[in-house]
């Protein structure tokens, strides 16, 4: 690799390491074997350097979540127990890659103060909320269906910052895929309930 390349690459390894907000140009540079110099020479400054590393981070979460939903894209079997299957993997993963996740805060915290992540992220989010909604259920989110494929992609998206933050907290007491399943069914039948009771109560 050239000394961009390497650049960026400790600046994803910082950035997953110690944070966005405690990442220094000397950090980088120990992490990436070249010097300060190359720093600017290749991308003008640090917060340059960091934000590129933002963006390759999220990429590589992307890419992160395209393989966890293609490990379940048959869509075989009932609801829920695609959705014990598809948050099996989810976990698998959170365990296996907590740098690439962890990170993902960071993504969130820069987009605060930076209009170009933060358009990234917006657009990042929207797309995702259309790929949940397949995945899961094979939801068209192209014409009529997009607002049910879009508030199913949201539910999702909601709620894997709290198994993350959970996971990355203390991964003995977050919840497992089964306890997700369980509370979607409880969830379901306590609907379905309502849904008769209301109907039985109708004029």
């Amino acid at each position: 690799m050239g000394h961009r390349e390497d650049l960026l690459a400790g600046a994803v390894r910082c950035l997953q390491e110690k944070g966005y907000a405690r990442t220094t140009a000397r950090d980088i540079v120990a992490a990436s074997g070249t010097n300060l110099a190359s720093i600017g020479y290749h991308y003008g400054s640090t917060q340059a350097l960091l934000n590129a590393a933002v963006f390759k981070t999220m990429e590589d979460f992307g890419a992160e979540i395209g393989q966890v939903m293609g490990a379940d894209a048959d869509l075989a079997g009932p609801v829920p127990e695609r959705f014990e299957r598809f948050w099996a993997h989810v976990i698998d993963s959170v365990r296996a890659n907590p740098g690439v996740w962890a990170a993902t805060f960071d993504v969130f915290s820069v987009a605060q103060r930076d209009p170009q992540v933060r358009a990234a992220v917006a657009q990042a989010l929207d797309d995702g909320r259309a790929l949940w909604a397949s995945a899961l259920y094979g939801l068209d989110g192209n014409g009529g269906g997009q607002p049910v494929a879009r508030a199913v992609g949201s539910l999702h998206q909601a709620l894997l910052s709290g198994v993350l933050v959970q996971w990355l907290i203390d991964p003995d007491r977050a919840p497992s895929a089964a306890d997700l399943t369980a509370a979607l069914q409880a969830i379901s039948q306590q609907f379905s309930t309502d849904q008769r009771t209301e109907a039985a109560g109708s004029p």
